[in-house]
């Protein structure tokens, strides 16, 4: 379900060089499904069979999308690349959807993206002056545009994308597929994650999170480094790092708190793990006497069970979710979003009544999901409702791939805690804290973006260009 009250990630890209078609096909449908959860407004991929791409993709869930039918008539290859999508517009245009499949003078290639680009209207009117003719008008359109355009003096794919790097400025993990060979790329700052994995000795997968790897029975090798572009072909595995440490990295805090799937491993660190210090964080930080700790389903659950084993309260199940939810019901405005909140979750009355709740979130962002859920626990019975969110007040918008492009809707922007606090109808609520996330997630070790707490982006941003873009026509100026 398309969530008006959550900060959602734009995509998860996935990426496979092996040595048997068949199970090609089956290993990048199997990772599509690992990484649902990153994208749900639509799904595709392509196949190289060495003559030519072969690509497949629709808007919709993967379910939706890969039916027994399509499935069946794919033409295989042994290299493909796969993509789920999220959008941060209210609209997405069916041939939005990715992985884009580009003929140029050099042959064809495909391009998935994960990500946004910050001076991507920039270079799109560049591209557009020197006679390039966009469809979608998407970061990754832009993207591959460039990267064929350098291809032909550059003498190898691969190459092209490295120089690419020199003019795209924002977060970005791509994987782009040739006729013989596969690339993946990871921005200078590593803002969004990317990992390498094997299965056997002639099969190399890339993917957004590790939990993928554990899905198809491949063993993790590394993350790809910041900057780094990686090449897979007939010769074996190549790395190039010609924009390795050239920035200070920036991996998404969101990952750690929402994103990705607890199960996944990034930059070394469980996201589970991640989640319970930062649940043990706020017992600390917001102690509160009470009779039951509950997740808000799924990414307030590793925290919940922290908070419980830091305070001494006991962790229940309380609230169950509802996780069969079509394309077709996925709501287009805030008003369904509301009505489809009842469907997707739901109270166990007899773990509530009676009881002291502590109820644990990933984020306020226009207290939607906050209050109907307290709703539903005093309805069934609940005595009191404190609410704990596992991170810090969002007060600032993010330029690099996710929904939070408003920031008249955050509910920070217009209301201080304690009338956030009422607003949603509990008896009290306390965030984590900026310096204490930084401590559990490692903010030393790795560097994190925290720039929707902070407002210190790791990049220049021209606010005005970024967000003109999701109305910027092809062919026209942006808006001033």
């Amino acid at each position: 379900m398309e969530n008006f009250d959550k900060i959602t990630e734009e995509c998860g890209v996935f990426g496979i060089y092996g040595d048997d078609e068949k199970m090609v096909v089956e290993l990048s449908h199997l990772a599509l499904y690992a990484m649902q959860h990153r994208g749900r407004v639509g799904a595709g991929m392509a196949f190289s069979d060495s003559k030519n791409i072969h690509c497949y993709k629709d808007l919709g869930l993967v379910a939706d999308v890969f039916t027994a039918d399509v499935l069946k008539n794919i033409k295989p290859g042994k290299i493909a690349i796969g993509h789920v999508r999220n959008s941060s517009k209210a609209v997405v245009e069916r041939f939005a959807a990715q992985p884009l499949v580009m003929r140029y003078m050099n042959g064809v290639m495909a391009l998935a993206n994960n990500g946004a680009l910050v001076n991507g209207i920039d270079l799109r009117k560049e591209l557009e002056h020197d006679g390039a003719m966009f469809q979608a008008g998407s970061d990754a359109e832009t993207v591959a545009y460039l990267i064929a355009r350098k291809r032909v003096l550059s003498g190898s794919l691969e190459k092209a994308v490295v120089e690419a790097m020199d003019q795209v400025q924002g977060a970005y993990s791509m994987v782009l597929l040739g006729r013989h060979k596969l690339i993946a790329v990871r921005d200078p700052r590593g803002m969004r994650p990317l990992s390498l994995g094997r299965i056997g000795e002639k099969c190399w997968v890339v993917a957004s999170e590790t939990c993928v790897f554990d899905g198809i029975g491949a063993e993790f090798v590394r993350d790809v480094e910041p900057g780094e572009v990686i090449m897979i072909d007939k010769n074996g595995f190549h790395s190039d790092r010609t924009h390795c440490g050239k920035e200070k990295q920036a991996l998404c805090i969101y990952e750690y708190v929402y994103f990705a799937r607890p199960d996944s491993v990034i930059n070394g660190k469980s996201v589970h793990e991640v989640r319970m210090e930062i649940g043990r964080l706020l017992a600390k930080e917001h102690p509160v006497e009470a009779d039951i700790v509950c997740g808000v389903p799924d990414s307030g659950i590793s925290a919940a069970i922290g908070y419980s084993l830091a305070s001494g309260i006991p962790y229940g199940t309380a609230l169950i979710k509802n996780k069969y939810i079509s394309q077709a019901h996925i709501p287009k405005d805030e008003e369904s979003f509301k009505r489809a909140l009842k469907v997707k979750l739901n109270v166990l009355e007899a773990i509530i009544r009676g009881k002291r709740v502590i109820l644990i979130d990933d984020s306020i962002i226009k207290g939607i999901t906050a209050h109907h859920i307290i709703s539903l626990l005093r309805k069934a019975g609940a005595t009191e409702v404190h609410l704990r969110i596992s991170s810090p007040p969002v007060f600032n918008a993010c330029y690099f791939g996710t929904t939070i492009n408003d920031r008249g809707s955050l509910i920070t922007s217009s209301m201080k805690v304690e009338q956030i606090c009422q607003a949603v109808g509990a008896d009290s609520l306390g965030f984590v804290s900026v310096d204490g996330i930084h401590s559990v997630s490692g903010m030393g070790e790795i560097g994190i973006c925290d720039a929707c707490f902070t407002g210190n982006y790791p990049m220049q941003v021209d606010e005005r260009e970024y967000f003109n873009k999701y109305d910027y026509k092809i062919g026209e100026e942006p808006k001033a």
